[in-house]
């Protein structure tokens, strides 16, 4: 089973978007391990409203914390320690070709004191798909981002972008050396039709697999 870590350059900017259309467009299985703020609702049961195949099976978290904060935070105010070892032991048993894993933020979000998505990431031993959004400095975030993915050796199979916009996405593609995956265009509603639709342009666009 290949895992891939979808993560971004930062916090609110489509990671669950991307992840539905991937888990869709592939027939993946799905896993959030760590979930902060239940209150909204979790990103599993956005995903679980979003996803069309009947065969996508998604798997509970790991870490369910109260709290809509940083992660390290949340699981401190609940008393818990989130242990990246333990993610990674419990990594669902599936005989599905994918496993899509959606992380917390961005690369840099701290798990615990010492530790950060990006050592769960390398933990897992996942390859990771990039989300960036258009906004006012996503050019230098998602730069960053990409410049850490080097540093630190991160198999990137490449970007999705979040509500196209305009030729920065080229630039991006072109500056950091990753490829552009798909460009999730603006949508008035995202519901169900909507996934379904662009799952279906993401599958045309990679019907050999990532």
């Amino acid at each position: 089973m290949e895992l891939i870590f979808i993560t971004g350059i930062g916090t609110d900017i489509g990671k669950t978007i991307a992840a539905s259309i991937v888990t869709e467009a592939l027939g993946a299985d799905y896993w959030k391990p760590i979930q902060a703020g239940l209150e909204d609702g979790t990103d599993a049961a956005s995903i679980s409203a979003l996803v069309a195949n009947p065969s996508i099976i998604i798997h509970p978290e790991t870490y369910r914390l109260n709290t809509p904060t940083s992660p390290h935070i949340a699981a401190r105010i609940d008393g818990i320690y989130i242990n990246p070892d333990t993610i990674v032991q419990q990594i669902p048993d599936s005989q599905n070709k994918y496993l899509i894993i959606e992380g917390a933020g961005g690369l840099m979000v701290p798990l615990n004191e010492d530790e950060f998505v990006i050592d769960l990431i390398q933990k897992l031993k996942a390859k990771v798909i990039l989300v960036s959004k258009n906004y006012l400095g996503s050019i230098n975030h998602s730069l960053m981002t990409a410049a850490i993915c080097k540093q630190r050796n991160i198999p990137v199979i490449g970007w999705i972008f979040n509500q196209q916009y305009l030729n920065y996405e080229e630039e991006i593609v072109n500056w950091s050396g990753y490829p552009n995956l798909h460009s999730i265009p603006f949508a008035d509603k995202l519901d169900k039709e909507f996934i379904v639709q662009q799952a279906s342009i993401f599958r045309n666009n990679h019907s050999n697999g990532l």
